[in-house]
């Protein structure tokens, strides 16, 4: 059982979104939903640290009431509102979003540009939407990606030749670009594509976690973070209190300090706000 003397210093609870917060069909439990009005009116803060981008997310933070920034595409951006002041964004340069641009041109591959508000695409790249598993993304078809250099969080390349991604990867990686990390994997269907996701390196939920937390003056200790995927490991390892669902990978399991019983289709998250509001309750 958690020290309840710390579960009452808690002052904020961060929730990855899929497959913690909400269920296999995106929506977040009656149950989950009234533990958080009622831990607000105590005090407790909420938000969100998820890979979706943040216009994939607004409607989340809406249905919770959550005012604070969002932690969004994987730490890359930290922002509430689209269009207002961010915390902390990583951009990546325009430099390096011209030569990812000269390079799937030369390789006839896919590209898209990630921002804040949507996933842009040109009729060049027309396949995007169904290529990418983007939970709840926004995608808009532009004329050209001359007005859409700045402000990219992410370049996302794909093909179905193998060879000709991983030599896009090379020519993105040092010597030819500097402050950038390119994530290469291929989709788990039989034949499937090849992915290419390109951000500034040092970007990651747990890094954006101690910016948040720096502009919010909130302890780490005093924070507690719940998650279930491999990306939810930088959380874990912060000083944060860690929750685990019960449908977690293994390793989230081992650093965990409390593992619920439930999964996320059984509200787990709500099994540890019920502890929680209980232990803040006895003040």
């Amino acid at each position: 059982m958690i020290n309840k003397e710390l579960l009452r210093r808690i002052k904020l609870v961060v929730f990855d979104l899929d497959g913690t917060l909400t269920d296999d069909n995106g929506k977040i439990g009656e149950e989950t939903k009234t533990l958080i009005k009622d831990l607000s009116r105590l005090g407790v803060k909420f938000t969100i640290a998820t890979g979706r981008l943040l216009s994939a997310v607004t409607n989340y933070a809406d249905e919770l009431d959550i005012k604070i920034p969002l932690i969004t595409l994987e730490g890359t951006l930290i922002k509430r509102f689209p269009g207002e002041k961010s915390v902390f964004e990583a951009y990546l340069p325009k430099k390096y979003v011209l030569r990812a641009l000269k390079l799937t041109d030369q390789y006839l591959l896919n590209i898209a540009l990630c921002h804040d508000s949507a996933i842009y695409y040109t009729e060049e790249n027309a396949l995007i939407p169904s290529l990418l598993d983007k939970f709840g993304a926004r995608y808009e078809q532009i004329g050209s990606y001359d007005d859409y250099l700045k402000n990219t969080l992410e370049v996302i390349i794909c093909g179905d030749y193998n060879a000709n991604i991983k030599h896009v990867s090379s020519k993105m990686s040092f010597p030819w670009t500097f402050g950038i990390r390119s994530s290469y994997y291929k989709s788990h269907a039989p034949g499937g594509n090849y992915y290419l996701e390109i951000r500034k390196i040092g970007c990651s939920k747990g890094e954006s976690l101690r910016k948040l937390l720096k502009h919010l003056k909130i302890k780490m200790k005093d924070t507690v973070v719940i998650g279930d995927w491999y990306n939810d490991k930088t959380l874990f390892d912060t000083d944060a209190l860690k929750i685990a669902v019960a449908n977690a990978v293994p390793e989230l399991k081992k650093m965990a300090d409390f593992i619920t019983k439930g999964t996320n289709n059984e509200e787990g998250a709500a099994e540890f706000l019920r502890i929680l509001l209980q232990a803040k309750s006895k003040k």
